[in-house]
């Protein structure tokens, strides 16, 4: 715990204990070590009572209204981020490639569209006016031929890949200067009688540098399991980033959409 500064570092394990202790059930012994770390740090004393400057983060943990997922993948693997709204509190936790852990901070409810733009590390970009809204077409197979050459081969011209896997030859410089793939994801539960009955609603775009921000059009998100194999077609189109801006704060859901009351107004 970082109290200063209201931060915690937790692992899906530790989470997991927190949940089963706050629910009064019982930690399996696969979990012991986790527990064991959370008394360590003073979050649990020896009788696993949780401290108290957690109740913000486990209360929305366990009663959430809103749950954002932001997956990226980039050149050093995938990493998990998002947040989660709650009744009363938003936290939002952060990842770092290769580690267990992620650090839960809270978030006030206006800045989290800032907060979700800052994980996927969305910057003003130098598209040319021309440039936006410029589409490539192909398919999903081609697109995992591309990049496994490129991770195989490490630098090769970009006409050789074209050329070996029959790519438009605009995906394969795109691609060439790609940063990282991301994916979004939000939840929410609309119908308070029917538990499965969720709103969801994704977005999926390529930071790819020089080559500005592309959002995959097709395969549309989110994607089902099993949804997409190698013919699937796949469509980007070139977007700026003020454009993502504006389809993230459109990913989240209106007030009216919530399982939730909206916040008296103050007298």
């Amino acid at each position: 715990m970082d109290p200063t500064r209201r931060r915690l570092r937790l692992s899906d394990a530790h989470i997991s204990v927190l949940g089963l202790l706050v629910e009064e059930g019982e930690v399996p012994g696969e979990l012991g070590e986790a527990r064991s770390q959370l008394r360590s740090a003073g979050i649990l004393d020896d009788d696993d009572k949780i401290a108290s400057e957690l109740f913000p983060l486990v209360s929305t943990l366990l009663e959430p209204h809103v749950i954002a997922r932001v997956e990226l993948t980039g050149r050093h693997g995938v990493s998990t981020s998002g947040a989660v709204v709650g009744n009363e509190f938003v936290f939002a936790h952060e990842a770092w490639p290769g580690e267990a852990e992620s650090e839960y901070v809270p978030v006030q409810p206006e800045m989290l569209v800032f907060e979700l733009s800052r994980m996927v590390d969305l910057h003003q970009d130098d598209t040319d006016a021309e440039a936006v809204g410029e589409e490539i077409v192909s398919t999903m197979g081609v697109l995992d031929a591309i990049v496994d050459r490129m991770e195989s081969e490490g630098a090769e011209e970009t006409d050789a890949i074209t050329e070996a896997v029959n790519a438009p030859p605009r995906l394969t410089e795109i691609l060439a200067q790609l940063n990282c793939m991301w994916r979004m994801t939000v939840v929410w539960p609309r119908n308070e009688a029917r538990p499965d009955d969720l709103g969801l609603a994704g977005l999926a775009v390529w930071d790819c540098g020089l080559e500005g921000y592309w959002v995959r059009e097709l395969p549309a998100e989110p994607i089902q399991e099993g949804q997409v194999d190698a013919s699937s077609e796949l469509k980007v189109r070139r977007v700026t980033a003020k454009e993502i801006w504006g389809r993230i704060t459109d990913l989240l859901p209106d007030q009216d959409q919530l399982l939730v009351d909206a916040p008296a107004s103050a007298s």
